[in-house]
């Protein structure tokens, strides 16, 4: 049997520098820190986690290659997801340094932090993506509502490039009931499931839900019912992915927390289509070997 992987996780140190978004503001303080293997492995271990991917915080190489240096000395990590222009001419030479480590196992733009919602559509070269195709690579898609339109069109465009959307493309679950985010993000997440080469992670969702409906996990379980089972019917497990987010998770609730929503949210599932999500789809979508951790 698959072991359990989590496929989104971070480390950082602020020292480096590159991390533009994490700030000392109220609301970011607490993650305001170092995170790494040290923190991470004892909450693996309670939640029966053999290994992770890590993924990137900051939209620059180095931050890249501290990854996979991170990942040298963490036995549990199974891969980075990293970052590359794939607008620069030197996109390609990149993609190929990196992909010399067997580690690396795909890159992911921070679209969700640009002001073209069409980035992704209109800005990568064709060099790059066929680079991406050549070395095997994957693509991790960060993403909100109003960004799965052009999703749906990079998709379209690139035929077996392995694609995964990050946290469910972060369900405006705040918005009002009228806000237009609601039905891009059905439309768009219905469409989508149709490409065959497409995942979805099941990540990141409890840092969109409001703070009232996550007093408990039984809540919280609750609350993420209908975005669940709606995901599970357009990706099924084969298509589904679990990650913690962590430490970004820890702004809501603790990663023993998520894990019981998650039992609770896959509680009716049977033990193969548990086992896909929480491990079996990842392992296939990374090209995980056995054997690492």
């Amino acid at each position: 049997m698959t072991r359990r992987i989590d496929s989104h996780c971070h480390y950082w140190a602020l020292q480096r520098g590159d991390y533009g978004w994490l700030t000392p503001a109220a609301h970011l303080a607490p993650i305001y820190r170092d995170f790494g293997a040290a923190e991470m492995r004892p909450l693996a271990e309670v939640a029966g986690i053999a290994r992770r991917i890590l993924v990137q915080a900051a939209p620059t190489e180095a931050e890249t290659q501290f990854l996979l240096d991170q990942g040298r000395d963490d036995r549990a990590v199974a891969g980075v997801v990293g970052w590359v222009d794939l607008s620069s001419a030197e996109s390609v030479a990149s993609l190929e340094r990196f992909a010399s480590n067997p580690l690396f196992k795909g890159v992911r733009p921070m679209l969700q932090d640009l002001d073209d919602i069409d980035w992704i559509a209109t800005r990568p070269r064709p060099e790059a993506i066929a680079a991406l195709k050549r070395l095997r690579l994957r693509f991790d898609a960060l993403v909100m509502p109003q960004h799965l339109e052009a999703l749906r069109r990079f998709v379209e465009m690139t035929p077996g490039l392995p694609v995964v959307i990050d946290h469910a493309a972060k369900p405006a679950f705040t918005a009002p009931a009228n806000d237009s985010r609601h039905a891009m993000w059905k439309l768009g997440m219905a469409q989508l499931s149709a490409y065959p080469h497409l995942c979805c992670k099941l990540s990141g969702l409890l840092t969109e839900l409001p703070k009232e409906l996550r007093t408990t996990p039984a809540a919280a379980a609750k609350a993420l019912r209908p975005t669940v089972d709606s995901l599970l019917t357009w990706f099924t497990p084969d298509r589904l992915i679990w990650g913690s987010d962590w430490p970004v998770l820890t702004l809501a609730a603790p990663f023993a927390f998520w894990d019981e929503v998650t039992d609770r949210l896959l509680d009716g599932l049977g033990e193969p289509e548990r086992a896909a999500i929480l491990g079996g789809t990842a392992a296939r979508f990374y090209g995980i070997e056995e054997g690492r951790a």
